[in-house]
């Protein structure tokens, strides 16, 4: 039985990844930082399953006691300041956990069990101004937050802990991935929920930021098995793992609004830009300049061929279903919201 330690286990990707780890058959051990209330987040259903481990990324100490005891032949990192907009307001925070935090990962591997085989979780916005459209393994990096920056850092550090250590040691450049297990700050998951509240009366409208923001957008469950093919190779390598599609904020709003059966009518330009309820007339998306980032990414698309040649993986949830199962999770959400509150 092969053990595997997931750190940020109780956040959207962590859960999925447990979920497949737990039907392998796998040992699983999950790191979580100590609070006053003990919060198993998107793993609750599954807790009594996991080995939880207390530890921070930004305690190295920790770190190295969570790999004597779990003994991990597979490590994966997917904890992280992974707000974009955070990351300008909490710099310093994002640096310790996304960038320094690998590094402290990475030695308690090295010190404990090098053997183990380590997954980074890198990111899309590593691109950020991009390069070359679409973005492969080879594009030229460009930040344009300190969330990339910090990314990029772990992203690099694990290839030369890789090359100088021969440690097996692989970055996933995931693009975005969402689901029903997003948090509510993401403005996909922002999106869906307002969509739900708004059908059913309890929102009059939705506030965004840069309707033209160009993303690529897949599901998290079919990234999870992407990182997983990664570590069952014989050598050790980066991918890119995205759906080679793009769309803008505004095509995710029409598709998740018409998933709820409302069509959207645009009018307007920049900040005065709206979005009205055709059937009735209600302007129930605004442009909101506040959510503006300070440097903007105007548009991410992945090219996945070199994952889909040598790890054979695929992504099987497209984009319309994705919006679609996040706007029927959002609407029975809401509707229990509503129940409760009659009580």
């Amino acid at each position: 039985m092969k053990h595997a330690l997931i750190t940020g286990i109780t956040g959207q990707d962590g859960s999925y990844l447990a979920e497949l780890l737990l039907d392998k058959g796998y040992e699983v051990y999950g790191l979580m930082r100590r609070k006053s209330v003990v919060d198993y987040g998107n793993v609750d259903h599954i807790k009594d399953k996991i080995h939880f481990i207390y530890a921070d990324m930004t305690d190295q100490t920790s770190l190295i006691h969570a790999m004597t005891i779990s003994q991990a032949d597979e490590v994966y990192n997917l904890a992280a300041q992974s707000f974009v907009a955070t990351s300008w307001e909490q710099p310093l925070a994002t640096a310790e956990i996304d960038a320094i935090g690998v590094t402290n990962m990475l030695e308690a591997i090295r010190v404990v069990k090098p053997e183990a085989h380590f997954y980074q979780a890198s990111t899309s916005e590593m691109f950020g101004l991009v390069q070359a459209i679409p973005q492969c393994e080879t594009t030229p990096f460009y930040p344009r937050s300190p969330y990339g920056v910090a990314k990029l850092y772990g992203h690099w550090i694990t290839k030369n802990y890789r090359e100088s250590y021969n440690l097996f040691a692989c970055s996933g450049i995931l693009f975005n991935h969402e689901s029903e297990r997003r948090g509510k700050e993401f403005v996909t998951r922002k999106i869906t929920n307002a969509v739900a509240r708004i059908k059913q009366g309890v929102q009059d409208c939705v506030e965004l930021g840069n309707l033209d923001s160009k993303r690529d957008w897949g599901h998290s469950k079919d990234y999870v098995h992407a990182m997983w093919l990664m570590l069952q190779q014989d050598t050790p390598d980066d991918y890119v793992i995205a759906t080679n599609e793009t769309r803008t904020v505004r095509e995710f709003v029409d598709t998740a609004f018409a998933c709820a059966g409302i069509e959207i009518e645009w009018s307007g330009e920049g900040v005065n830009e709206t979005g009205t309820d055709k059937a009735t007339g209600k302007v129930v998306v605004k442009v909101n300049p506040e959510f503006f980032r300070p440097a903007e990414v105007d548009i991410l698309l992945g090219d996945p061929s070199k994952a889909e040649k040598t790890l054979g993986w695929k992504r099987e949830i497209p984009f319309q279903e994705l919006v679609s199962r996040m706007v029927k999770n959002d609407m029975e959400l809401v509707a229990k919201e509503i129940a409760f509150s009659r009580l």
